[in-house]
């Protein structure tokens, strides 16, 4: 089963609100009416629907925002199980998603006596007595390659966890601890805590999903959301005060902010993307980070003449590269159905040629650090070992000598960096650093 097959097709949802006379269950089998077809992302086709429908409360959202992210996770087993209920494929799968995410105390009001049996009976079921690609939800492609990695059980199994939220604190403006100290006292006696992370330095682990764009921290700068992951990808390029930096796909801004403030705002830090609407998305994040060394440039590909005049002249270049985004199938689940081999080969055609042209721009002594959020080889070691066989005049630089004691284990025999959601509780990760001869 290479993905589910299409939902019917249903009129999208009107902007007159009607959804909020509708049960928890009519609003959620109308809501995978629209995701099942795959025509955007998931999170993108949630909040419109929210958009379409302003009278639903914060609760309502919770509960249906969870409980489709849940049926994305779960597709393929929760699809195999729907055979045994009458009524739409959706319906069947909004049961099993709101039951297993609904609390004891609101279940009774969202599910009637036959409903809560049915999927009672279902999520009993021993997931051991099941085949591999069906008790994990995935594509059989995909179940190839997990199957490839060390512990495979243990890495599918984390793939089915929902993310955590993690912040970094700016340290241009504000210091971790001091941070942490505050973020505790404030969320005491809340749902929500607040944590160090184990391997970032400036890094918060939030339990729970607060709103923290209303916090004054936010607002003023001192922290962003960015997972663990990616905030050691920033120490893995370890950019030094005074430094021409790139980080050439630099999307809305995330990796480009942090080295920024790894740089204390000082040196020049180029953020390169094909697209200006994402480009736009870092303009606020960026007035709020106080950096003033970054210039945002659109290019159009990656063999732009602004790219061209940069030849040679970089100390470090990121190429956090377009990629499957399969190692963040905890937050998107509904990558997993919307990517394919075929999709995946064009990726890597794009990555190599890429890879090849930022390399261009790294002065003699200076580090390509090549990264991806996915865990398939294809994408990382391969090209990696491509680039390198083209490129004699580059080297590997181990992982281990930007990376903490404690995360020998993310480094391969080769020197690579590879981050698992079971083993390091981030999104998965891979970067290489590769330097040019002197």
């Amino acid at each position: 089963m290479s993905a589910p097959n299409r939902a019917r097709s249903r009129p999208r949802v009107p902007g007159q609100a009607r959804t909020s006379s509708l049960s928890r269950v009519e609003q959620l089998t109308e809501l995978l009416a629209q995701v099942l077809q795959w025509s955007e992302p998931a999170d993108v086709l949630l909040s419109k629907y929210f958009k379409a429908n302003p009278k639903l409360g914060a609760r309502d959202r919770a509960q249906l925002a969870q409980a489709l992210f849940d049926v994305l996770r779960h597709l393929r087993r929760y699809r195999h199980q729907a055979q045994s209920e009458k009524g739409s494929l959706e319906r069947a799968l909004a049961l099993q998603g709101l039951y297993a995410t609904i609390d004891q105390d609101w279940l009774e009001r969202v599910l009637d006596e036959r409903q809560r049996q049915w999927a009672g009976r279902l999520s009993g079921i021993d997931a051991q007595s099941l085949p591999f690609a069906l008790r994990y939800s995935l594509p059989e492609w995909i179940e190839t390659e997990i199957q490839t990695l060390a512990q495979p059980d243990s890495y599918a199994q984390a793939l089915l966890e929902p993310a955590p939220l993690d912040l970094r604190v700016n340290r241009l403006k504000a210091d971790r601890a001091k941070v942490l100290e505050q973020l505790v006292q404030q969320l005491q006696g809340s749902e929500f805590a607040a944590s160090a992370t184990a391997y970032a330095p400036d890094g918060i682990r939030l339990k729970g999903h607060p709103p923290i764009n209303r916090w004054s921290l936010f607002e003023q700068g001192l922290v962003e959301v960015q997972d663990e992951g990616s905030q050691l990808l920033a120490h893995i390029v370890a950019p030094r005060r005074g430094e021409m930096v790139i980080d050439f796909c630099a999307g809305a801004g995330g990796k480009t902010l942090a080295l920024g403030a790894m740089m204390r705002s000082t040196g020049r830090l180029y953020a390169f993307d094909v697209s200006a609407h994402r480009l736009a998305r870092a303009k606020p994040r960026l007035a709020r980070s106080g950096l003033s060394q970054v210039q945002s440039v659109v290019i159009r590909h990656e063999r732009d003449d602004r790219v061209a005049r940069l030849k040679g002249k970089a100390h470090r270049v990121l190429v956090d590269a377009p990629c499957t985004g399969l190692g963040t199938l905890r937050r998107n689940p509904d990558l997993k159905w919307r990517q394919t081999p075929q999709q995946l080969e064009r990726l890597c055609q794009q990555q190599a040629s890429i890879l090849q042209h930022a390399a261009h721009c790294v002065r003699a002594g200076g580090r390509l650090v090549y990264a991806t959020c996915s865990f398939l080889r294809q994408e990382n070691e391969d090209q990696v070992r491509d680039f390198l066989k083209k490129n004699p005049d580059f080297f590997v630089v181990h992982a281990t000598e930007c990376l903490p004691e404690t995360l020998k284990n993310a480094v391969t025999d080769e020197g690579f960096l590879r981050l698992r959601p079971d083993w390091h509780q981030t999104d998965g990760f891979f970067a290489a650093i590769l330097q040019r001869n002197d």
